[in-house]
């Protein structure tokens, strides 16, 4: 059983990863997170996979203050998706899209991908990922629908990275405000509370 939650949780990272991938190839602007972690591209000897990895680590100490639950999810998640998107772009896997209707179909199979990764990962109740788990905490605090608690964040982050030198463009802006729209679509699709899911701490899955 747990086997299975395990290549679940692996599952959902990699079409994570693969929907930031598709939005990049878009050609229309990188995702907010993209945009942020590009942009310290400029600053450091960094591939964005990498930046991606930074980034999360210290999202990770963030929500430790916040007492939010750190699981084996969220440390795949913190290592893993930065590791699959230069896998990605590194195989030239997915190429890049021609063309206004190409370009836009990138960028909305990618937030419709990187919502079922979401779905996929939270629901496996290892921990949401670093970014999930500051949204969850966001919500939990405010009250606020899950879709504009993460537009919120994306909206603020994607500002951030512009200003360090990041590639915004029309598909950033659809991204931040699209992709809690298609989570919540998502969620509404299976039916799924993420608030209800009872994430287990590092103790919790090892315990013999």
């Amino acid at each position: 059983m747990k086997g299975l939650r395990i290549a679940r949780l692996i599952f959902g990272l990699f079409l994570f990863a693969l929907g930031s991938v598709f939005v990049m190839k878009g050609n229309l602007g990188f995702g907010p997170w993209e945009v942020f972690q590009a942009g310290l591209t400029h600053w450091m000897p960094l591939t964005i996979g990498q930046a991606t990895v930074l980034v999360s680590v210290v999202i990770v100490l963030l929500i430790i203050l916040l007492k939010e639950k750190i699981g084996i999810g969220t440390l795949a998640n913190m290592a893993l998706i930065g590791v699959f998107m230069d896998f990605i772009l590194w195989t030239n896997l997915l190429p890049k899209a021609n063309g206004l209707p190409g370009s836009l179909g990138f960028v909305v199979l990618g937030l419709f991908t990187t919502a079922l990764g979401s779905y996929f990962y939270i629901g496996s109740g290892f921990g949401a990922g670093p970014r999930d788990s500051l949204m969850v905490s966001i919500r939990r605090r405010t009250g606020l629908p899950i879709g504009v608690c993460r537009s919120s964040l994306e909206c603020s982050i994607a500002v951030i990275g512009w200003l360090l030198g990041g590639p915004l463009g029309p598909g950033t802006v659809i991204t931040a405000f699209g992709l809690g729209l298609f989570v919540q679509l998502v969620f509404r699709m299976f039916a799924f509370e993420i608030t209800a899911v009872n994430h287990e701490n590092l103790r919790e899955t090892f315990k013999v």
